[in-house]
């Protein structure tokens, strides 16, 4: 039975995940959401990510689309051009999502359908019924945690229990209210920002549990420099956008 949803677009940034974006794209273009496309925003991946991306798209020319960058150009800024290509052809739902299938796209229409309630959806590890992948050490879950409901729960009084997660959807109209201009950051505290950004502008959120799997192929990007930035980048977040209100909304993409 599919699920009456609207024009839906799953933004994919990549950098070398020749192993996955095939397997990925088929198992979103599998779901029982019929007005769903995927958009692959690959970096020049050393691995071919890009030729396979582009083999996709030639197999499902209306459902598959790439956008090619000259080099590593970064997680942030990777999922900025495609929020505007998104809102550039008219999608109302515009979900993201690694390409390691840490997120399950069989979440995919949950999230979708919990947005009929609210602004934007997360995906949360830390909600009731969220779990991490039973291989994640002590000290990384509890890293994880800290990050997520002290550092930046206590810096920026976030009410979201998961703000660094990766898998989301958002309504058109919160995007374009957000006013993607703002967005400045370009690494992995990109999540926070843009999480913050919403929460300023008093976008409601709501977090559905998920299970957050570690990667069977490829390698991680994310290093101990990635994350220090990304705990330091969170006062850059704070000073940036504390003193929005709603008011400030933008009105047009």
């Amino acid at each position: 039975m599919e699920i009456a949803l609207p024009k839906t677009l799953i933004v994919v940034p990549t950098y070398n995940e020749a192993e996955n974006i095939e397997r990925l794209v088929s198992a979103l273009l599998d779901l029982p959401v019929p007005d769903l496309s995927v958009l692959i925003v690959d970096d020049n991946s050393p691995d071919g990510t890009g030729i396979i991306a582009d083999k996709l798209a030639a197999q499902h020319p209306k459902r598959v689309h790439v956008i090619h960058r000259a080099g590593k150009q970064g997680l942030g800024t990777a999922y900025v051009q495609g929020f505007r290509w998104a809102l550039a052809h008219g999608y109302e739902a515009i979900g993201q999502m690694d390409a390691d299938f840490s997120h399950d796209p069989n979440d995919v229409p949950r999230l979708l359908a919990a947005l009929e309630s609210c602004d934007a959806v997360i995906g949360s590890r830390y909600v009731k019924g969220g779990k991490l992948d039973e291989r994640w050490s002590i000290w990384r879950r509890l890293l994880s945690w800290w990050a997520n409901r002290v550092w930046v729960g206590v810096i920026l009084r976030s009410p979201v229990r998961d703000n660094t997660g990766g898998f989301r959807m958002w309504r058109r109209e919160t995007l374009i209210g957000m006013d993607l201009d703002r967005v400045r950051s370009n690494g992995y505290v990109f999540q926070v920002e843009i999480t913050y950004l919403a929460l300023r502008l008093g976008y409601k959120f709501v977090e559905v549990p998920i299970y957050f799997a570690d990667r069977k192929y490829g390698h991680s990007k994310m290093g101990l420099r990635i994350q220090l930035e990304a705990a330091l980048g969170v006062f850059k977040v704070r000073n940036r956008y504390h003193h929005l209100t709603p008011a400030q909304r933008a009105q047009h993409a």
